[in-house]
Formats: structure tokens, C-alpha cells, sequence
């Protein structure tokens, strides 16, 4: 019997703070057969949350405190002898300065199988502060001139992220698509949360809910949301509004201000960071994703889908094609097209709306459920371990 030991993969990732690449990364250490798969993580900086979760998880995590500004000749060499010594199978890199760091270094201690993950669908110099776009844009641009040689694969997280970095002169033929995955168990349907959470909210009984989960940030577009709902309010008594993230309350001066401008300030419910998002989601009529810019693949409208919600979302990186018919796509910073969605989503019969829930959860799970994203990242681990070798031999056969 051929016996097989498992393939040993080596994360390198900028940081691990909470957020969406860290988030991914978690769920592969944590889903991918053990049997099959080894893991270890190395963070160019802190160790931060997710750190601590992964090795709560039983996985190996490294941190070493390099500055954020481009690492020094001494750091590469650290990094480099770290993955001489461990000798993984696969490096599996994430960001553009894990990228750029972790194949250099990788090239340095001669492990040809390298992976580079990107995340963004919208790379634009003009925003962000002054030193972050200065080092991510030497980064980014370094990273596209030696695509072609430092990578075996450049995983994106959608079909934007994929066209936008080709056209920023990585290399296409070393592109492969694999979208993010959401516990569609975990987000569902469920009736006692709707009910729940819209007598907590004090949601009078013909309310409909229309939602935003997300930090309150320039990309979000809360500006384009809050001047919708504040449209729609004046046309129809029943709208309500629910906003959910990081800085997303009252005390956010910016926003407040918005929300006051409309006349409607009693329309709005504004929940601040939540631990019950998944309570939060499923208690929506309509969930919106009103990003103006940014968006590679948002979680936040496949978890809505998930608990059977139908989303209206702006037309920025893959959202459109995520929801498909399931939803409506807007053009990006139009509330006008926002309000247009979402009344006829309100003048739809209940049962025609619920058709559309059925159909989005339907969806989620079909297409990007957590289990099909780790499937598909195991898949080309086990590929790309392979590469290269005489009749297909798997590297770490015994």
C-alpha cells in the first residue's frame, strides 16, 4: 500500500488581526484534514487575535515582529532560514507584503512551491494614508514584475481581483479562482431570531428591515445607504433600518450627522460592533451591500444569502455575480438605484420575496459554502506539491 505522509503547508501572512484574509486562513487550518494536511503560519508582525485562535487551534504560529515599512535584508534572511528549517511542502502567502516577502524569502531557501493569495479587486494608489499607499504600491508593482517567476499559482478571491491584477501586469496564466466560503449552517434561516431581534429593535409588526453589516469606512458607502434609506423613508412608512460594524453608532459623529440630515432619525438602528451577527442577518427582510469601491468577494452578502435573505448590492467586484438572480445589483454610489431596489423588493408579495430567499440560500450553498473553498484550496495544495516531480510522484511519499 502506498502510505503518504501529510503535505505540510507554511502560511506566511502580513498580520493577524481579525479580518477578512486572516478569517480565511483560520478556517483552512481548522477544516483541512489533518491526515492530509499540515499547517503551520508565520505572521511578518504581530500575532495578534487570530494568532492566538490558531494556536488555540493546535496549529504552530511564528510571529516576528517585523516592521510594517519594507523589511529589511536581515528580516528576509530570518524568514528564509524559518522555512530552510521547516521545509514545508507548499508556501501559501497572503497580501501583497506577505506575497512579496514570503516568495523572496522562499526563493532564498530554495522552495520552489509557492502560492500568493490576492484579495483585492480595486487597487487604487489615492486612497488609504500616505505611508500605507506609498509600501503597498511598491509592493503591488514589485509583486506584478515577478509574477511570472516567484509563484507556482496566484489564488484570487474572485473573477474582479483576477481581471484587475492581470491588468496591473501579474501574470494570468498563474491565476486561479477560488471563492470565499461561508458556515451556511451556521448562518440559516431562523424565524426566532427574526423575532427576537425586531422586538429588541422595537420593529413595529409591518416593518421591513433592510440591513448594512459593516465597519464604517469609505469603502462601505454608508453616505450612499444612509441618503437611500432617508428617500425611502419619506415614501413609505414601513421601511426601517438596521446598521451593524465597527464605529456604526450614534457616537460617530459623520454619521450621525447623515442620519439627521434625513429627517428620520427614528428609522434608523444603529448596533455598533455585534457578537450576534448571524441573529442580526436573519432578522432582515433585505440586506444591502452599498460598497462604492474595494470589494473582491464580500462574506457579508453570501452569509445573507445563507439565512435566506435577498440582497441588493452595488455593482463592484463580484457581488453582481455572487447573487446572480437571486438578488438585485445597482450601479455603485446611485441611492437613487438603491431606493429603486429596494421598493420593489417592499411591493413584492411576501411569497414571491420568500421564493427569492429560498432560491439565495439555495445558492450559498451550492456555490460558496466553507467546506467547497476548502475543498478547492486543498485540492491545489495537493496539486501544486506534485509539480514538477517525475511521473507525478507525490513529494512526500514514503
Amino acid at each position: 500500500m502506498d502510505r503518504r505522509r501529510p503535505v505540510e503547508v507554511a502560511h506566511v501572512i502580513t498580520g493577524l488581526p481579525v479580518g477578512g484574509a486572516q478569517t480565511v486562513l483560520l478556517q483552512l487550518a481548522q477544516r483541512l484534514p489533518p491526515s492530509e494536511f499540515g499547517t503551520k503560519v508565520i505572521s511578518l508582525t504581530e500575532k495578534g487575535a487570530v494568532g492566538l485562535e490558531l494556536e488555540a487551534s493546535g496549529v504552530a504560529v511564528q510571529a516576528m515582529n517585523m516592521s510594517r515599512a519594507l523589511p529589511n535584508p536581515l528580516s528576509l534572511f530570518r524568514l528564509s532560514s524559518m522555512l530552510r528549517k521547516w521545509r514545508p511542502d507548499v508556501i501559501q502567502t497572503w497580501l501583497y507584503h506577505g506575497d512579496l516577502v514570503g516568495g523572496l524569502a522562499a526563493k532564498l531557501a530554495g522552495r520552489r512551491r509557492v502560492i500568493w493569495n490576492v484579495r483585492q479587486s480595486n487597487f487604487d494608489p489615492h486612497r488609504g494614508r500616505n505611508h500605507d499607499r506609498r509600501s503597498t504600491i511598491w509592493c503591488a508593482r514589485a509583486c506584478a514584475a515577478l509574477s511570472g517567476r516567484l509563484p507556482s499559482a496566484i489564488v484570487c478571491n474572485s473573477e474582479a481581483a483576477a481581471s484587475i491584477h492581470v491588468g496591473l501586469g501579474y501574470d494570468g496564466d498563474r491565476m486561479r479562482i477560488i471563492p470565499n466560503g461561508v458556515d451556511v449552517e451556521t448562518f440559516r434561516p431562523d424565524s426566532s431570531a427574526r423575532s427576537d431581534v425586531r422586538e429588541e429593535l422595537g420593529v413595529p409588526g409591518d416593518g421591513f428591515l433592510i440591513g448594512l453589516i459593516g465597519r464604517f469606512h469609505p469603502q462601505k458607502d454608508h453616505r450612499a445607504f444612509v441618503g437611500a434609506a432617508g428617500r425611502l423613508a419619506s415614501l413609505d412608512g414601513r421601511a426601517r433600518f438596521v446598521l451593524c460594524g465597527e464605529n456604526v453608532t450614534r457616537d460617530n459623529p459623520v454619521l450621525a450627522s447623515w442620519i439627521e440630515a434625513t429627517g428620520y432619525e427614528d428609522r434608523f438602528h444603529l448596533l455598533g460592533v455585534r457578537s450576534d451577527v448571524r441573529r442580526v442577518t436573519a432578522a432582515l427582510d433585505v440586506s444591502t451591500s452599498s460598497s462604492s469601491h474595494g470589494e473582491s468577494f464580500s462574506n457579508v452578502i453570501v452569509e445573507a444569502m445563507a439565512c435566506g435573505v435577498p440582497c441588493v448590492v452595488t455593482d463592484v467586484g463580484d457581488s453582481r455575480s455572487i447573487v446572480d438572480d437571486t438578488g438585485i445589483a445597482v450601479p455603485p454610489g446611485s441611492p437613487a438605484a438603491l431606493v429603486e431596489a429596494w421598493r420593489s423588493l417592499l411591493d413584492m408579495p411576501a411569497s414571491r420575496r420568500s421564493g427569492m430567499g429560498a432560491a439565495a440560500r439555495r445558492r450559498a450553498a451550492e456555490e460558496y459554502s466553507i467546506e467547497t473553498m476548502v475543498t478547492r484550496f486543498g485540492e491545489l495544495y495537493a496539486e501544486i506539491s506534485c509539480a514538477d516531480l517525475p511521473h507525478g510522484r507525490h513529494p512526500a511519499s514514503t
